[in-house]
């Protein structure tokens, strides 16, 4: 089975080249949603991040709150550290389960996990390939700003916040550029889906 990574910084679009892929026969894997499921309400995962960071980051139903916490480590290298140092491992543990029990059922499948830090936590030394999608920095200036309601400045502290388009595309073993829109997109997504089918059943 081939093990594909799939990252990108901040509203570049990895979320409809994902689908894309799903569509195109390959079991994909959301992170953001991943992560989401490991610090749920009455995990071992959101035990810990109260431990370090206070019941100031719980809703009153004793739920995390993601804008809280946001707010807490957008602005605060190290506790953004620390999160992910709680996060990361656990994520990858399930991702880890994950991509087991898709061998198991299709050991010449493709198996995509989409994770925006990838990069960043080493998590994509574990695949095969790892994809890289991005646009042009004016695009994704806008996206921020429309998808989250911010003012250019807040969205390109967001956008610093993360490592640089640049960087990341030094990583991949294949790129798609989503700047000029959903057609184009699916235009490369499946030119290197083929890519791929052809190294999974090679």
């Amino acid at each position: 089975m081939l093990k594909v990574g799939l990252t990108g910084s901040i509203a570049v679009g990895k979320s409809f080249v994902l689908e894309t892929f799903r569509e195109l026969g390959c079991y994909v894997l959301d992170a953001d949603k991943t992560a989401r499921e490991v610090v749920e309400h009455g995990s071992a995962g959101l035990r810990r991040v109260v431990a370090e960071f206070g019941e100031g980051v719980l809703t009153t139903d004793g739920k995390l709150d993601r804008k809280k916490l946001a707010a807490i480590v957008f602005h605060d290298e190290d506790k953004r550290q620390l999160l992910n140092s709680i996060v990361h491992p656990l994520v990858i543990e399930r991702q880890n389960e994950w991509i087991e029990s898709v061998e198991r059922r299709d050991p010449k499948g493709i198996a995509i996990v989409d994770a925006a830090l990838m990069i960043e936590s080493g998590g994509y030394r574990r695949f095969d390939k790892l994809i890289v999608v991005y646009c042009r920095p004016e695009i994704q200036l806008e996206r921020v700003m429309r998808r989250d309601s911010l003012t250019a400045d807040e969205a390109s502290r967001r956008i610093a916040a993360q490592m640089s388009q640049e960087e990341k595309k030094s990583y991949a073993d294949l790129l798609i550029d989503t700047s000029e829109g959903f057609d184009e997109t699916r235009r490369q997504t499946a030119e290197i889906y083929r890519r791929l089918r052809l190294l999974s059943e090679s």
